[in-house]
């Protein structure tokens, strides 16, 4: 009975996706009923539930030789139910020969809404990410960008819960490498590459590779301003700039895991304060929630009960060694995401016999940080495409 119902969710939530990406203007209608139908049959994680051409611009105005296609695919819940998760698959019309390298790209935080997914943003070259991803594709790189759950798809986004994230970033991998438009082989080489909520993504993808998805030739994941550990993460930013960044972590855990019941801890202004920042993204998300305390929006504090403190610990990175090598950044003045927390990942990883190259920013901030990092990350990746042997810090 298990087996048999969760066979019918996941081609509930198949056919789901695929209509709204009819309703959305995505497919045609009768391309949506035929992804319907298609979707019975998608029983591996990283199927292509649906696709339909898009196109991928860095900045407003500004247009690359690129084919691009929105896609939704089967992927996998932080408790390992499946699900659908949309994403976007970027292709350089440059003429190569041979394998291209594939990037699954994790962004950054975004917001809740599901306005904020990033293949929403692409075409019109509003993505925050559109620059740095224009990197990797002007180096001959295919690139698949996921929107993580909830974001664009039915259901809440499970925002900073750590195995959902990198099912999804596997995942994407895998359905570029099954969309045929896109030319790319199963066996050719990928990479995993993220900052800040794409750093928590890729360091989850690069822990679970081994396991989840070990056909995959991934030569390296590149992961920078890691929120390793969530709980130290919070506490850091009670009642500082980025305190927003707690609540919207809360909201994804209980996105994840409706049994923790949120709402139930928060006082008035807490629960009018969690509704809008599930109805917008992170730019009024981050700036909204700034200075506020656990304190000021609950009744009483959700962090502090054991299931909350399971939950948030099943997000916790450095208890598996990746199996690809590692090229970890993190700015030695981030003032979201302690330094101390990343170091802790990175003596977690080595001591585990992981392959780790460190790099600390110096004189950054976590933005700052993410932007002056991407091309150090960018070359270490090229560096592993071109089989050169990856050398460890550790």
């Amino acid at each position: 009975m298990r087996i048999r119902s969760t066979a019918i969710r996941s081609t509930a939530l198949a056919a789901v996706s695929a209509l709204s990406l009819a309703l959305a203007g995505g497919i045609p209608a009768t391309t949506a009923h035929a992804s319907a139908d298609a979707a019975r049959a998608a029983d591996r994680p990283g199927d292509v539930v649906a696709s339909a051409p898009s196109s991928f611009r860095p900045a407003p105005g500004q247009s690359t030789n690129t084919k691009a296609w929105k896609i939704h695919y089967r992927s996998t819940t932080a408790d390992g139910a499946p699900n659908v998760v949309s994403g976007t698959v970027i292709v350089p019309q440059d003429g190569r020969a041979g394998p291209r390298p594939l990037v699954s790209y994790a962004v950054g935080t975004v917001g809740l809404d599901d306005s904020c997914a990033p293949s929403d943003h692409f075409p019109n070259g509003t993505s925050s990410e559109g620059s740095l991803i224009q990197r990797l594709t002007q180096r001959g790189w295919a690139v698949v960008v996921t929107d993580y759950e909830g974001l664009g798809t039915p259901g809440p986004h499970t925002y900073a819960v750590g195995p959902s994230e990198g099912h999804a970033v596997l995942d994407a991998a895998r359905a570029a490498q099954r969309l045929p438009e896109a030319g790319l082989p199963a066996s050719g080489p990928v990479g995993i590459m993220g900052y800040s909520q794409g750093g928590q993504a890729s360091s989850w993808a690069a822990e679970l590779q081994g396991s989840y998805a070990p056909e995959l030739q991934v030569k390296g994941a590149a992961a920078g301003g890691v929120p390793a550990d969530l709980l130290k993460v919070m506490d850091f930013n009670n009642g500082s700039a980025g305190s927003g960044l707690i609540f919207m972590a809360a909201a994804g855990q209980d996105a994840a895991f409706p049994e923790l019941n949120l709402d139930s801890y928060l006082n008035p202004a807490g629960k009018t304060f969690v509704a809008g920042l599930r109805t917008h993204c992170a730019a009024i998300d981050t700036i909204g929630g700034s200075f506020k305390r656990i304190s000021d929006m609950t009744t009483r504090d959700p962090l502090a009960q054991p299931d909350w403190q399971t939950r948030m610990n099943q997000s916790k990175l450095g208890r598996t060694a990746p199996a690809t090598p590692v090229y970890q950044y993190h700015a030695v003045s981030d003032e979201f995401i302690p330094y101390a927390v990343a170091q802790q990942l990175r003596a977690d990883w080595c001591a585990k016999g992981a392959n780790v190259h460190w790099h600390a920013i110096p004189g950054r901030g976590h933005i700052t940080g993410g932007i002056s990092g991407a091309a150090a990350a960018g070359n270490w990746l090229a560096d592993r495409f071109a089989g050169r042997p990856a050398d460890s810090n550790c």
